[in-house]
């Protein structure tokens, strides 16, 4: 795929952020340990040696309140020796207010 593209997006979690102390996530009508469901979709990326920025994205402000509550984790993930691409691209969503940290709700 790095042939083509430079960089790959995907999720970082199965679900919005958890909040502080949640012992489990709800999937697919499935209650699963929230440490466990965390590393779902990194582990693998993470195995396999690509380098990976993880960045906060928070929804809409035209979504619901509850719905805006807690962000969603995406992965910035980049051919092999490649961070600066990956930490560039965080960057830049940060400067557009896409990617942000804000203190917990």
């Amino acid at each position: 795929m790095f042939e083509h593209f430079d960089l790959l997006i995907a999720a970082a979690a199965p679900s919005v952020a958890p909040r502080v102390g949640q012992e489990t996530l709800s999937i697919n009508g499935r209650s699963i340990p929230t440490k466990v469901g965390l590393g779902v979709l990194t582990q693998p990326i993470s195995c396999i040696g690509l380098p990976v920025c993880t960045v906060p994205v928070w929804p809409c402000e035209g979504d619901s309140a509850e719905e805006r509550a807690l962000p969603v984790g995406v992965q910035l993930i980049g051919a092999p020796w490649r961070e600066a691409t990956c930490l560039a691209a965080a960057r830049t969503l940060e400067q557009a207010g896409i990617a942000e940290i804000r203190a917990p709700p």
